[in-house]
């Protein structure tokens, strides 16, 4: 239980991916998923530990000022010009 322990707060103190802290303990992403959530539900069910309602977030005369940046690259995969015969005839088509 400890460990799991530790995986969840590395997750929440560390910002670092579930699959990087998958393979710091040797886990599974999707296992070091589970592990956060089981220990997020027993804190809830606890009753030691909870998060603020909206209600109580939300103050009137507060001004909320939220940037949010997404700067996360994917290599476009295109597929290459390619010249086909059409119809067994000898004749390209693009």
């Amino acid at each position: 239980m400890e460990d799991q322990l530790r995986v969840a707060l590395e997750y929440w103190r560390e910002y670092r991916s579930q699959f990087h802290i998958g393979a710091s303990w040797g886990l599974h992403e999707t296992t070091v998923g589970r592990i956060i959530r089981k220990v997020e539900d027993l804190l809830i069910k606890c009753g030691k530990f909870r998060l603020p309602s909206q209600r109580q977030l939300y103050q009137p005369g507060w001004e909320w000022k939220v940037f949010i940046v997404d700067a996360g690259e994917v290599e476009i995969e295109r597929l290459k010009k390619q010249k086909r015969y059409y119809s067994g005839k000898q004749n390209l088509v693009d």
